[in-house]
């Protein structure tokens, strides 16, 4: 059987990071996008904030091709000894056929709206979140110009995180889990 690949999408701050370290604690393994982009930033030793990760990470693409952060992940994926692993933070579809060429990938987008994602965001308190509103619009413009719309839009379901607690938001994620491996 090969493995099923978990794609986690959505626009910043919509509660991907926050389903993936819920379904952790629930025995999923979980591999981040842009964790690999942070790996490649320490390597070359620049300062992980919001500006040099998306100048990276567009650099990356430009030079790999639109799937490149997603090869990042295949080794580890192809290593992995789980039947499921959570990829968060799918932003394009050329990042799916990457992936597609190591498991059976299914795509879970997670939506909140724009006032929510901010006030998330800007008390995250990672080193590449938005300090003002006028900088979550410019990443929020990054994303989609690197096909992010797309990825949501051909979601294979959608969760709306907006009026549920944590605990109802991982019950959603983990129930549409369960439904893709029984099938």
């Amino acid at each position: 059987m090969s493995k099923l690949i978990v794609c986690l999408t959505g626009m910043p701050g919509s509660g991907k990071s926050t389903v993936v370290s819920a379904l952790k604690t629930r025995g999923f393994e979980a591999l981040n996008l842009g964790d690999g982009v942070r790996a490649e930033a320490r390597r070359r030793n620049l300062e992980p904030s919001g500006d040099n990760l998306g100048k990276l990470m567009l650099e990356l693409r430009e030079k790999n091709g639109p799937g490149a952060i997603a090869a990042l992940l295949t080794e580890p994926i192809k290593n992995s000894q789980s039947k499921v692993i959570i990829v968060d933070g799918v932003r394009s579809t050329a990042e799916i056929e990457v992936l597609k060429s190591v498991g059976s990938v299914k795509l879970l987008s997670i939506e909140a709206t724009a006032d929510t994602r901010y006030k998330f965001l800007s008390s995250r308190g990672r080193s590449d979140d938005p300090a003002t509103r006028e900088k979550f619009e410019e990443r929020d413009n990054r994303e989609l110009g690197v096909g992010i719309g797309e990825s949501i839009a051909i979601a294979d379901e959608t969760i709306s995180n907006s009026n549920i607690t944590l605990d109802e938001l991982t019950e959603l994620a983990y129930k549409v889990i369960e439904k893709w491996t029984d099938t």
